[in-house]
């Protein structure tokens, strides 16, 4: 049974590619970004495995309840160091005409002059893929989804292609989740002044549980 070693899912978002989107974030990277945003996914042996038939049914669940599912989004950690597995998942994803957006730390032609064959599989199927390193000096939220200048979107398929020359309209946003436990979560591409008002919140949220 093939797995995939996830840091976590979001499974309904607005903030991770167009539309509405069920993105995983997978777990270890071997990039690790000055800066990065989510550091604790760098960890190799972090996370939980999942097998890819679990988050198949998940998302087929997920469509029933909401139809206007776009596709999902995968994250991290560094998505290629599980090629292989995300390829799988991601093939059956557009059996169901789901979109695949795919982000990477690794630059477009790294990848696609690889001869790593998990690499291939996972870029053909990938409809819009977001690469390059996130650069702490070049740091831009001017463009949906991505946090430094040096960034690109790879339309690899038709299915964004109209988004090209729109992108610039396209805003950043952030979602703040309020869990049972009073814990608080955030996803989207964060300003400094959004991650104060987080921290803010969470500490007030601890306050009124106790």
């Amino acid at each position: 049974m093939s797995t995939i070693r996830i840091s976590r899912i979001v499974a309904r978002t607005k903030v991770e590619g167009p539309g509405l989107r069920y993105a995983i974030w997978v777990q270890g990277c071997p990039i690790r970004c000055e800066g990065c945003f989510n550091p604790h996914t760098w960890d190799r042996q972090g996370g939980e495995i999942r097998s890819i038939e679990d988050i198949v049914q998940d998302i087929k669940a997920e469509l029933k309840s909401s139809p206007e599912l776009e596709g999902i989004t995968l994250l991290g950690g560094e998505p290629f160091s599980q090629a292989h597995g995300l390829s799988i998942l991601a093939h059956k994803v557009r059996e169901m005409d789901l979109s695949v957006v795919t982000f990477s730390g690794y630059d477009y032609d790294t990848l696609r002059r690889s001869g790593h064959s998990g690499w291939r599989r996972l870029l053909q199927q990938t409809d819009l893929l977001i690469d390059g390193p996130y650069i702490q000096s070049l740091h831009d939220l001017s463009r949906p989804w991505i946090g430094s200048r040096n960034q690109q979107y790879r339309f690899l398929t038709d299915r964004y292609k109209q988004l090209e020359d729109r992108l610039s309209s396209i805003d950043n946003k952030l979602e703040i989740r309020l869990h049972p436990d009073g814990t608080l979560t955030a996803n989207g591409m964060a300003r400094i002044s959004d991650l104060e008002l987080l921290l803010e919140l969470g500490y007030q949220s601890k306050e009124a549980k106790e």
